[in-house]
């Protein structure tokens, strides 16, 4: 295949091998093997807490001992809802040695999200954060889970930090004695075979997102998808190398976080700055203190940079890369960034990325030394995009705008029980090669940079968050009050897009305080945080296209922001 299709970007590969060897290992098998070469290098640092190679494979074989003794097999699903802390990361690994699948889910869930997550995946078994567990509690005989695990994220901590979390959270933990405490689950593990040899073409995880209609799906990815994306990432990346580090301030259930932020750094032997937590005022502590190689995260975090007063002073020569994704970058933002960094003593500028969960995460970058504007960079080794006409297979000229479609080792299995868009979403052309139709618009030039221009599926990005409209519009019409609703992106000063609702009452009813406020307690309970409508407005009725649909374009103008 690859000996066929174009790949004009080629010439721009300094230093970057045009293809690469996957070995047929499970993701698990790829960090032992890490480990095998590097047990002494600092694997995960958890607010000075140290993680050698070594002591993560003999937590990782604990864990995975306690999952086998409490009935957890291969093939079976656990869903695991935590932030980004060492057990978080032990758990993923643990489930994969032995051939379980990782269902990854946002700590911040709400009740029936968790729960449509939960019968979704089929899972067995629940991993989540202590202050998330009263939720799931109050769910969970609705679901095939046997047994929840609760995790607070300061069993690793140094002590006087434990200390000044648990004093914190006094409190705000109400009893989870149906739950399982993370030190009595890890206490079952005994001897035993705990490893499942998988090869690269089984299932691994399932992560989430919108799909090609904004709808959450379950993305299902196999162990070379994960190994696949680690080690495109550092090659494209070209300047990473141990002893690196990474600031893993994207979360672990996400693609970027996942792919790039743990499993790449962790399968090449480098250091993993672990957070639960990005609070957007201590960033500064947060470079000052690390010193980190790289630092990967949205355009909102980059936004946050240029916005903290604290930053000026801090010297950031240690950085040697910084990467953006989830999002698009825009090139006024890029260029405020870039003089920044010089300014602070950085010899870098930050290179934008692109990718979706359906491949993981990232597989565009712009390559090391090269700029173009307003371009996402070139193909990852191995990954092949070009444009077709929306709708159709049919390839573009360079320079004309379509759909982009991809193409290589990291595209997903499927979505989680949806044949239906998994056959819409994967399709074979006339070359034979199956492609991943991306659901954006954009164009490739004819040297193979590409451009993202916009999105055909509706969807808005919230600080590099997937918010999903019609999933907001489920909840909202579900509400006895209302009639029907509609739910666009509009622009914000700091998460760059929020949901706003349109609202229409039943009986022609009049918008009072209490209905807004009925309204907003029942989409806190059926939507994440994030995806809260960030304002609701009341009309009388909702424009329409000449067909007779909602006319999102139209509420999309009246705020100024049509270009989603």
């Amino acid at each position: 295949m690859r000996n066929e299709l174009k790949a004009p970007w080629y010439k721009y590969y300094k230093g970057v091998r045009e293809h690469l060897d996957y070995p047929d290992i499970s993701i698990y098998g790829a960090l032992e093997l890490a480990a095998e070469k590097y047990p002494e290098n600092t694997a995960l640092n958890y607010f000075g807490s140290l993680f050698s190679y070594k002591k993560l494979i003999e937590d990782i074989e604990k864990c995975a001992r306690a999952f086998k003794q409490s009935g957890i097999g291969i093939g079976d699903v656990v869903t695991v809802c935590m932030p980004n802390t060492p057990e978080a990361i032990i758990v993923f690994y643990a489930l994969n040695k032995i051939g379980a699948v990782s269902s990854m889910t946002h700590p911040l869930s709400a009740e029936n999200e968790l729960k449509n997550y939960l019968l979704m995946s089929e899972s067995k078994m629940l991993v989540i954060v202590d202050f998330a567990v009263e939720k799931a509690l109050r769910i969970i005989k609705e679901t095939k889970v046997k047994e929840v695990i609760s995790v607070s994220v300061g069993v690793s901590m140094p002590f006087v930090v434990g200390a000044g979390y648990y004093l914190s959270n006094v409190g705000k933990i109400k009893s989870i004695n149906k739950a399982v405490s993370w030190g009595k689950f890890i206490k079952r593990g005994r001897g035993g075979e705990t490893d499942a040899r998988l090869t690269g073409k089984e299932k691994a995880v399932i992560l989430y997102s919108g799909g090609t209609t904004g709808i959450p799906k379950g993305i299902v990815l196999t162990n070379l998808n994960v190994n696949a994306v680690a080690a495109q990432g550092v090659e494209a990346c070209a300047c990473l190398k141990i002893p690196y580090s990474v600031l893993a301030i994207m979360p672990i259930f996400h693609g970027f976080g996942l792919g790039i932020c743990i499993h790449s750094f962790l399968y090449f032997g480098m250091t993993c700055i672990v957070l639960p937590r990005f609070k957007v005022p201590e960033f500064h502590k947060l470079l000052t203190k690390y010193k980190p190689s790289l630092i990967a995260g949205v355009p909102t975090l980059y936004e946050a940079l240029l916005k903290n007063e604290n930053m000026k002073d801090v010297d950031l020569s240690f950085l040697k890369a910084a990467i953006s994704g989830g999002d698009s970058l825009s090139a006024g933002l890029k260029n405020k960034v870039d003089k920044f960094l010089r300014e602070q003593g950085a010899d870098v500028s930050v290179r934008e990325g692109y990718g979706l969960t359906e491949c993981v995460t990232g597989s565009c970058l712009m390559p090391l030394g090269e700029y173009r504007e307003n371009s996402i960079g070139v193909p990852y080794p191995d990954m092949y995009y070009k444009i077709v006409r929306e709708g159709t297979c049919d390839t573009l000229p360079y320079g004309d705008r379509g759909e982009i479609v991809i193409s290589g080792p990291t595209l997903m299995l499927g979505y989680l029980n949806n044949p239906k868009e998994t056959a819409d979403t994967l399709k074979t052309h006339e070359d034979g090669v199956t492609w991943l139709h991306t659901g954006d618009l954009g164009y490739m030039d004819e040297d193979g940079f590409v451009y993202f221009v916009g999105r055909i599926k509706r969807m808005i990005k919230s600080s590099g968050y997937d918010v999903h409209p019609q999933q907001i519009e489920n909840v909202l019409d579900a509400h006895p009050r209302i009639l029907v609703s509609a739910v666009v992106g509009v622009k914000h000063k700091y998460k760059k897009q929020v949901p706003k609702a349109f609202v229409v009452l039943k009986d022609n009813a009049a918008p009072t305080d209490e209905i807004r406020n009925e309204i907003t307690e029942h989409c806190a309970k059926n939507l994440s945080k994030y995806s809260m409508p960030y304002e609701i407005e009341f009309r009388n009725v909702l424009p329409t296209t000449p067909v007779g649909k909602t006319d999102y374009r139209r509420l999309m103008a009246k705020e100024g922001d049509d270009d989603e």
